[in-house]
């Protein structure tokens, strides 16, 4: 009686498998019923053990690709923030020490606290709206685009402002930051509002960091005008 229940049960699995995958293969039927109900079906002995295991192997390296877009979509914007740290741990105890600053700027030790969580934010949000596209397609373009666009510009300041010593272009740069960030968010908005709004204290601290660095730059003449 037990067996004959198992081999009803093992066929209902089968008819569900051809109608719902005709396609598949034996492997990849077996995956996605995998997925789709977490069970082991056994219909045919130690050949359909040998891919079920096969299946809960490829279910298993699924799970792991899946995460692989995630981490390194997440990790990017840091990639720069690294280069950029290195620029500024010199300049910021000698160059920027002699600097006229507004009482109100952020202690420097929150700015490396500050990015890492705003660098992290960003980069998920990214994920968010690449997973919703279904990858880099022609619908990703242009939120993708803009994305890229504001992290290349993000990237780039530090090394003016801090690296050249040039106050006004970085001014003038983070003034297109800044907007470039507010286009990449109504883009992203019809998209993903999870990620929109993870872009929201990005574009707060971009804000505040816009007023430092006008303050600077008018606190802060340029001797070559001056001579």
């Amino acid at each position: 009686m037990f067996t004959c229940l198992s081999l009803v049960a093992s066929a209902s699995v089968v008819l569900y498998a051809r109608a719902a995958y005709p396609s598949c293969t034996p492997t990849v039927c077996y995956t996605n019923l995998y997925h789709d109900f977490k069970i082991t079906p056994v219909i045919g002995g130690h050949r359909d053990v040998a891919l079920l295991q096969i299946a809960s192997n490829s279910a298993s390296t699924c799970q792991f690709r899946m995460w692989i877009p995630m981490l390194s979509l997440t990790a990017l914007p840091h990639v720069g923030g690294i280069f950029g740290g290195l620029i500024t741990r010199k300049e910021v105890k000698t160059w920027y020490t002699t600097l006229n600053k507004p009482s109100w700027r952020p202690p420097n030790a929150a700015f490396p606290v500050a990015w890492t969580t705003l660098y992290t934010g960003m980069g998920y949000g990214s994920y968010l709206v690449w997973k919703e596209l279904g990858g880099f397609t022609q619908d990703a373009l242009l939120p993708l685009g803009l994305y890229g666009m504001q992290l290349a510009l993000n990237w780039a300041w530090t090394p003016i402002f801090f690296g050249t010593h040039n106050i006004k272009l970085a001014m003038i740069e983070i003034v297109m930051l800044t907007g470039t960030v507010a286009a990449t968010m109504v883009s992203w908005y019809p998209i993903s509002r999870t990620a929109t709004l993870l872009m929201v204290p990005y574009l707060a601290w971009l804000c505040l960091a816009t007023s430092l660095n006008y303050c600077i730059w008018r606190d802060n003449p340029d001797p070559k005008k001056d001579d």
